[in-house]
């Protein structure tokens, strides 16, 4: 009986352990497989697969495709070059070599399973005598860790010799073998590669094509396992190598692998959270999990050009690979809720590049020389919106009082430089007098509403475009009331008491100017403020978001926006509503497409005005319609069809994931 009994005890810990041990890092598991790291890239610029990464590292990696699997993980994807391409389809490709010089296992009929997380990517695989399991972790911004662990599962000795192979896609690299590591320089980029094996004896044998490194010796015994353990590096000169060599070598991979489980484990438990309790159910925490990974695939470190980390739009797009101004207000507002820190240095990215008049860039690069920062205009005023949001996750004072000055020189910009007719209404417009740079000062590159827009001079390098726009006034007064609440914080009543002021004009000027009582709707108009441009699109809810609608001009919108002939289309809220002659969201870019920012600042606005249940009603249509949003394996999109939800444009797109997430949390 005794010895039944204490079976049983012995059995419920062990079962409890195992309960806990799965428990540990229940939301993690959330995210299990929720991008489709999967692809087998052909050559440098094969974009059809994602890649992962973490701790903004310029690299990335992702799971080979069953049907050509080697012994080891696809990349690395290389962003250390301008626009990104693939070293490899395998750089640290794996063969178990006995002592017949054959291979031990055929990966291909081999592979058991490929898992990916926010933590860690992994796979296994297995055969009558060996089961292998691989997993990579990014330990910095700088290095990636790769562990194999090999188990002889058969019932006699194993002896075989681990050798990697690879063969290369970039003809401008050099491989060297420098202190028992193989070096990797580039001419078309400064940042050195180094692969390294932790802990082994290595012989590397350098070619052009690529490189073979032999490990020591293993003999494995029946049920023993041993581990190789490697580890990659792509570095910029701006960062100490030797030091990050230091770090390297004193690294425990499972200790490493742990605390990222940790830092994802807590990250998604907080989020969760704050989940508002509509969208408690475990989808949306999938969700949650999903769009999260978004943002941090396409989070990079300071490096050269860019003085500070920050988000790109998209990493698997060619074009992305920057920080555009409107994004990193809006990518910092929503990264603010998971990492306060990373918030505040994607705001400092783009104002390090502000001008002695105030002026901000459309969007900045790593390497100026391939790709040149774009000065020809700027874009809508979201910034102080941003600090402000910032603010509100971590109180930190310190932040508003750097950012505060500059964000008055940069509103100052605008009424001195885009306010043709100086009657206090701005217009957008460019540095170099072209139309297409106003158009895109605006973000909203090919709306209707600027097919007959032409350029005036204000001054030197300072034009506007001949109509007055209801959308950046909007912003402009929004801009105002932040600036205001961050002047009262820092005791400056002065400036306080002024912004008040020019706030309470201009929501007469607006609520005037722009309103059509007749359709419900604002508008832009013509520069005399006479006429309006009368195409019913996205920047006519705008007035919500920013709070400077009238209560009865917010209920005129809010019957628009729930109407399914103009904006309650199958995915709510086009850019421009279904019933104008224009509306073309297969190929129409701003005419038409669903973009998750507008849509937030829709739906936000109703929320402001007391329209939860209808917002909640939008968000639902959005999430639940948008092609891929809750399924598993599928990537968040740039924009969607209004009408069939069809994903469309760049794949894995920063403010998409920013603004749904934003929809979904108490903020």
């Amino acid at each position: 009986m005794y010895k039944k009994e204490t079976f049983y005890i012995l059995l419920f810990f062990l079962q409890l352990q195992a309960s806990f041990a799965q428990s540990k890092f229940s939301n993690l598991e959330l995210s299990k497989n929720n991008l489709n790291y999967k692809g087998s890239p052909e050559n440098a610029k094969d974009r059809k697969s994602l890649a992962f990464s973490d701790k903004g590292a310029w690299f990335a990696f992702g799971l080979l495709e069953p049907s050509s699997i080697q012994g080891g993980f696809s990349g690395p994807f290389l962003m250390t070059e301008q626009n990104g391409v693939w070293l490899s389809s395998s750089f640290l490709s794996l063969h178990l070599i006995d002592d017949k010089q054959q291979e031990m296992i055929n990966w291909k009929t081999a592979l058991k399973s490929q898992n990916s997380y926010n933590s860690h990517l992994e796979q296994e695989f297995s055969n009558e005598k060996l089961r292998i399991k691989q997993e990579l972790v990014f330990s910095s911004g700088h290095t990636a860790i790769q562990k194999t662990s090999i188990t002889n599962t058969s019932s006699k000795n194993i002896t075989l010799t681990p050798t990697f192979k690879s063969d290369i896609y970039l003809d401008n690299l050099e491989l060297l073998v420098v202190e028992k590591s193989l070096k990797i320089v580039s001419s078309k980029s400064n940042a050195i590669g180094y692969v390294q094996f932790i802990n082994e004896d290595s012989k590397i044998e350098v070619a052009k094509s690529g490189f073979t490194a032999k490990t020591s010796q293993l003999v494995l015994k029946p049920n023993e396992t041993k581990e190789i353990i490697v580890s990659q590096t792509f570095i910029f000169p701006q960062y100490d190598w030797r030091k990050e060599k230091e770090s390297i070598s004193s690294l425990k991979f499972d200790s490493v692998l742990e605390q990222i489980q940790q830092e994802k484990e807590s990250q998604l438990s907080q989020l969760i959270a704050k989940k508002k309790p509509t969208y408690r159910g475990s989808e949306y925490s999938v969700f949650l999990a999903k769009l999260v990974l978004t943002l941090q695939n396409n989070t990079r470190i300071a490096a050269e050009g860019l003085k500070h980390a920050g988000i790109f739009p998209s990493y698997h797009y060619e074009w992305f690979h920057g920080f555009w101004a409107w994004d990193s207000w809006k990518h910092a507002t929503a990264i603010a809720e998971v990492d306060p820190a990373l918030a505040e240095n994607q705001v400092r990215a783009m104002f390090d590049f502000q001008e002695p008049n105030g002026f901000i860039p459309d969007c900045i690069y790593r390497d100026t020389s391939i790709e040149p920062n774009n000065y020809r205009n700027t874009k809508s005023p979201l910034a102080a919106w941003a600090v402000w949001e910032i603010y509100k996750q971590n109180k930190n004072v310190d932040f508003i009082k750097e950012m505060y000055p500059k964000l008055k020189k940069y509103h100052a910009w605008w009424y001195k430089e885009r306010d043709h007719d100086q009657d206090g209404i701005c217009e957008f417009g460019s540095t170099d007098g072209t139309l297409v740079a106003g158009k895109w000062e605006s973000g909203m590159d090919n709306a209707v509403r600027f097919d007959n827009s032409k350029v005036l001079k204000n001054a030197e390098n300072a034009y506007s475009l001949d109509q007055e726009s209801v959308d950046l006034n909007s912003f402009l007064y929004a801009e105002k009331n932040y600036l205001s609440q961050m002047a009262g914080i820092l005791k400056l009543a002065k400036d306080e008491k002024k912004w008040k002021r020019e706030s309470k004009t201009l929501k007469k000027q607006i609520q005037t100017q722009f309103w059509d009582p007749s359709t419900g709707w604002f508008y832009d108009t013509s520069l005399d403020g006479k006429t309006f441009v009368k195409d019913m699109g996205c920047e006519g809810f705008l007035p919500l978001w920013a709070e400077v609608a009238s209560r009865k001009q917010a209920k005129a919108i809010k019957n628009n926006l729930l109407n399914p002939d103009t904006f309650n289309t199958f995915v709510p809220l086009p850019t421009l509503a279904k019933n104008n002659p224009k509306f073309n969201p297969a190929n129409g870019y701003w005419r038409g497409p669903i973009w998750l920012d507008q849509v937030y600042f829709g739906i936000n606005g109703l929320e402001k005005y007391g329209y939860k249940t209808e917002a909640n009603l939008l968000t639902k249509k959005l999430i639940h319609n948008t092609e891929g949003a809750l399924e598993k394996g599928k990537s968040i999109r740039e924009n969607y069809h209004p009408t069939t939800g069809k994903g469309l444009e760049a794949e894995n797109f920063s403010w998409s994931a920013a603004h749904f997430l934003l929809l979904l949390l108490n903020n």
